[in-house]
C-alpha cells in the first residue's frame, strides 16, 4: 500500500492503539513518526514498537515528548518537516490517552475534578488534534490523499463514573473531526472518528471499574470477545487506502457490533 516514502505520524505511538497501528502501517509500507510520552519504566514499550518497524525495513523517528507543549509540538513538526525534505504525510492518528478521571462534584471537594484538569483533558484529548494538523498545514506537510484519524470512544455519549472529563473530550475531538473534515475537503483530505469498542489497553485500566467494564463487554459484544487494538489498526489501514477518499466526517465504529446492543 505505502511506498518507500510515504510516511505516517501516530501522536500516542508507544502503545495500545498507536502501537498497533504503528506496526500494521509499517507492515503495510509506511515510515512511522511518533510521538509519545514516556518515562525510563514504560520506554521499553516504545522501543518494542520502533524495533517492529525497523524489522520492517521502514524508517522510525520517535519523539518522546509531550505532545501538547506548543514548543515541544513545534519543534518535533520543524525537524518531520527536514526529514521529509519535500515529501509528505500520508497517515495522521491521534490516540493520546492522558487525563483526569475524577467526579465533577464530590463528597469531598478535594476529590473532585478541578478546573485545571478539566482544562488539561480537554487540550490533550482533543484540542491536541486541532493544533497539530495546524501545524502541519502551516508547514506543507499535508496533500491530497491524507487521512487523518482520531480515536474517540463510547463514553463520548455515555457516562461512567469520574469518567466526565474523559466523556467531555471526547465529545469535543467528535466535534474537531466534522469541523476539520469541512475545511479540509477541498485538499482532497479526509479526517474521521474511530469509535472502538471496549479494549483493554493500559489507558483503560486506568478507568476506575475497569473490570466491570471489561467483564460486560465481553458478555455484551455480538462477536463474543472485546475489541483489540490489532482490530481497530486493521481498520485504520483500510482507511489508509486511496478508494477510502470519499469517507470523511465520520464517527465509524470498529466494535465487532458492541454498540448496537443496548
Amino acid at each position: 500500500m505505502g511506498s518507500p516514502s510515504d510516511w505516517a505520524l501516530i501522536l500516542g505511538a508507544s502503545s495500545g492503539f498507536g502501537g498497533a497501528t504503528a506496526k500494521e502501517l509499517a507492515a503495510a509500507g509506511f515510515n512511522i513518526f511518533g510521538v509519545h510520552l514516556d518515562r525510563s519504566t514504560t520506554m521499553p514499550m516504545a522501543e518494542e514498537v520502533m524495533g517492529s518497524i525497523r524489522k520492517q525495513g521502514r524508517e522510525a523517528v520517535f519523539f518522546n515528548i509531550n505532545a501538547s507543549d506548543p514548543d515541544k509540538r513545534s519543534n518535533a513538526l520543524d525537524e518531520m518537516k527536514d526529514h521529509l525534505a519535500g515529501g509528505f504525510i500520508r497517515i495522521v492518528m491521534h490516540s493520546l490517552a492522558f487525563g483526569t478521571l475524577r467526579p465533577y462534584v464530590a463528597d469531598q471537594t478535594k476529590d473532585g475534578v478541578n478546573q485545571k484538569q478539566v482544562d488539561m483533558t480537554l487540550d490533550v484529548m482533543a484540542n491536541s488534534l486541532v493544533y497539530w494538523v495546524q501545524g502541519l498545514a502551516h508547514r506543507n506537510l499535508m496533500c491530497e490523499g491524507t487521512r487523518i484519524v482520531a480515536m474517540t470512544s463510547a463514553g463520548g455519549t455515555r457516562i461512567w463514573p469520574s469518567y466526565g472529563p474523559v466523556s467531555a473530550a471526547k465529545a469535543a475531538l467528535e466535534s474537531h473531526i466534522r469541523q476539520l473534515a469541512y475545511e479540509l475537503a477541498p485538499k482532497g483530505i479526509t479526517v474521521n472518528a474511530i469509535r472502538a469498542g471496549v479494549t483493554d489497553t493500559p489507558a483503560l485500566r486506568k478507568i476506575p471499574g475497569n473490570d466491570e467494564l471489561l467483564e460486560g463487554a465481553r458478555h455484551r459484544n455480538p462477536s463474543g470477545r472485546l475489541t483489540t487494538p490489532e482490530d481497530v489498526a486493521a481498520a485504520i489501514a483500510l482507511l489508509a487506502d486511496p478508494r477510502s477518499y470519499w469517507i470523511t466526517g465520520n464517527t465509524i465504529g470498529v466494535d465487532g457490533g458492541e454498540d448496537i446492543v443496548g
